[in-house]
């Protein structure tokens, strides 16, 4: 094996490197770090949240020209998902090792090891990291014809942006449904006007499906539930993500019919299996089981000081 090491090429926002990337995400099919959080954070890069700085210190590593490695964030550094096909894990203490020096953020590092990965834990503790209580819950739905049934209201329907392309409605439930409202943010029509843009930018951008856009229509016409689904034809799982609910409209089931409906849709296509990060109760209720779950473990702090034990 002659495997080289070399930096992410940022020279457009989907460009070669980030078509190489989400193709071996695709063919590692891996939970914490699927292919939907990778096109999530490309796409994000429009927005004030996503740090596009970071691009080009995602560190890549290839075995005769073939992505085999990759060590990359997730929209904001200080964070490093390390990633590999088997047989280079033994790249991982290395990639650790760069993620440190590279991906940090005002001296902050943390990084996502998967619980019961003895091998990369030991890595961690030898470069002297130690496990926090942040921790990364993923979620299983197996699909099948009798578990994505769902009722509506009477008077509510589905759609999704291919049946009624628009964005200012995605934005506003989501804008709504996030809490960003009821928290101080104001109005979404605030919002809209400044970023509408950037909304705008994003959805013209290629590997989406706008069909996997499904919201839940209120009787007045309004979007008032949300769910995104990622799903990629070459693997046999789907990506819930995200999934909002505006607070007026809650504890009505919308949100629940929304997740099936996009989960039926992924099964159509030949998805057997839909995945979450999160461990909310919402998802367990409506068929969702815990299936795995990872730990941020971050360098130990030294000091100088002992510690209280309670």
């Amino acid at each position: 094996m002659s495997v080289k090491f070399r930096l992410y090429k940022n020279d457009e926002q989907y460009g070669k490197d980030y078509y190489a990337i989400r193709n071996f995400l695709l063919k590692l099919n891996d939970h914490n770090y699927p292919f939907g959080r990778w096109d999530w954070m490309i796409m994000s890069i429009n927005k004030y949240w996503a740090n596009p700085d970071g691009l080009n210190k995602i560190g890549i590593w290839e075995d005769n020209n073939i992505i085999v490695a990759i060590a990359t964030y997730d929209t904001s550094l200080g964070s490093a998902f390390l990633l590999t096909f088997e047989g280079y894990k033994y790249l991982r203490k290395e990639m650790l090792k760069y993620s440190q020096n590279n991906l940090s953020k005002n001296g902050e590092f943390k990084v996502l090891i998967l619980d019961g990965d003895i091998e990369m834990q030991n890595i961690a503790i030898e470069n002297k990291f130690l496990p926090t209580q942040d921790k990364e819950h993923d979620a299983l739905f197996i699909i099948n014809d009798e578990n994505t049934n769902y009722t509506l209201p009477e008077g509510f329907k589905i759609c999704s942006l291919k049946d009624n392309f628009s964005i200012f409605k995605y934005g506003q439930v989501c804008w709504k449904g996030f809490n960003h409202e009821i928290d101080g943010g104001g109005p979404f029509e605030f919002y809209w006007e400044k970023h509408s843009k950037e909304y705008e930018k994003e959805w013209n951008r290629p590997n989406i499906d706008l069909d996997l856009k499904i919201f839940v229509v209120a009787p007045n016409g309004d979007f008032v539930s949300h769910c995104g689904m990622w799903y990629d034809k070459t693997i046999d799982c789907a990506l819930v993500e995200p999934v909002a609910t505006e607070p007026a409209y809650r504890k009505m089931g919308l949100g629940k019919a929304a997740v099936l409906e996009g989960i039926k849709r992924c099964g159509k296509l030949g998805a057997k299996r839909a995945y979450v990060d999160s461990s909310q109760q919402f998802y367990y209720n409506i068929g969702f089981r815990p299936y795995k779950a990872s730990t941020w473990w971050e360098e130990k702090k030294n000091n100088g000081k002992g510690q209280n034990c309670t």
